[in-house]
């Protein structure tokens, strides 16, 4: 296994300060196992979904240590995944139509059907304040909702024909937002009766991925036009900024750091780059990733500052480490 760690200065971009990021990338013990997306565990650890090897990983940022843990069904295809309160990793079986939850203290995954046969591709998974899982399902056009305790899983039909629900989040107010990456719209869906509520973007905008910022407003990547967009789930108000890598860079995984800093990546340029930008001056400043990327589909923030990439061409794992000088 091969760590590397560079340091990139950022562009003058916030007229006070110097910026500079640390990018650490690890290689995946197997080889070409299409790393997809991250997650981050109460312990601080770095879990990964590894798509084509169909295991999930484990990195010990302190340590480098990595583990893996393979699942029991042949080609689950885990695609998503978030950790819950106990430590315990939940992920999406995109191939073989599951919710499952790994217990990484003795390796044993219990599975969770959806049951109805049109909801096949379980997609990007996220808990609610009351431990509830929300998942996408992207080409069967469904919201799904599992209960852990009871088991329960209930689904619903999005609106819109052939919406592709992508990306999801939860607000502080308990309400699950998705991507319509087949639609110009961005949706809710009450948390209790299951009603979903679409919003529409600009005409051809294509939401892939959301994230939540502090002050409630939701930042969502817009793969198809180039651009970062901010919507106000209260007066449902939209703004947009051009990606730094223009109308080609294909906006891809997406966070907010609790700073309120927006971090992306452009997944149509070469290296692919990590964006950031700051809310407060409207600033962008770009950084190439130093292994080239090979598309960072998601990306996560932990409770200090970092975000965690799972680089699926590249077959790596990397930790962002932020920091800012004042001159």
């Amino acid at each position: 296994m091969r760590r590397l760690a560079a340091w990139l200065p950022l562009a003058a971009s916030i007229a006070a300060m110097a910026s500079e990021i640390s990018i650490e990338e690890w290689d995946v013990p197997t080889e070409n196992s299409r790393p997809h997306d991250p997650a981050v565990a109460p312990d601080g650890a770095l879990w990964f979904t590894e798509q084509r090897a169909n295991k999930l990983g484990r990195l010990d940022p302190r340590t480098g240590q990595m583990k893996e843990f393979p699942l029991r069904t042949p080609g689950s295809g885990p695609h998503g995944l978030v950790a819950d309160r106990e430590g315990n990793i939940w992920f999406t079986a995109i191939s073989k139509g599951y919710v499952g939850k790994l217990d990484p203290k003795t390796g044993s995954v219990k599975e969770y059907p959806t049951l109805d046969p049109r909801a096949r591709d379980p997609h990007t998974p996220v808990f609610d304040q009351r431990g509830r899982l929300w998942f996408t399902l992207e080409q069967s056009n469904f919201i799904g909702r599992l209960d852990p305790r009871s088991g329960e899983m209930r689904l619903a039909e999005v609106p819109t024909q052939e919406a592709e629900p992508y990306g999801i989040v939860v607000t502080a107010q308990g309400v699950p937002y998705f991507c319509e990456f087949g639609s110009n719209k961005l949706a809710s869906v009450d948390p209790e009766s299951m009603t979903i509520a679409e919003y529409p973007l600009p005409d051809g905008a294509r939401p892939r991925r959301l994230a939540v910022a502090p002050d409630g407003s939701i930042f969502y990547s817009d793969y198809a036009r180039g651009q970062l967009g901010r919507f106000n789930p209260a007066s449902r108000k939209v703004e947009e900024w051009p990606s730094p890598g223009g109308a080609g860079a294909r906006p891809y995984g997406i966070a907010v750091t609790p700073d309120g800093t927006v971090w992306f990546s452009e997944s149509g340029i070469e290296p692919n780059t990590l964006v950031r930008f700051d809310p407060r001056t409207k600033k962008f400043s770009s950084t190439p990733i130093p292994s080239g990327g090979g598309v960072v589909r998601n990306m996560v923030a932990t409770a200090d500052g970092k975000v965690y990439l799972a680089e699926s061409g590249v077959n790596k794992v990397a930790i962002v480490h932020p920091s800012v000088v004042a001159r």
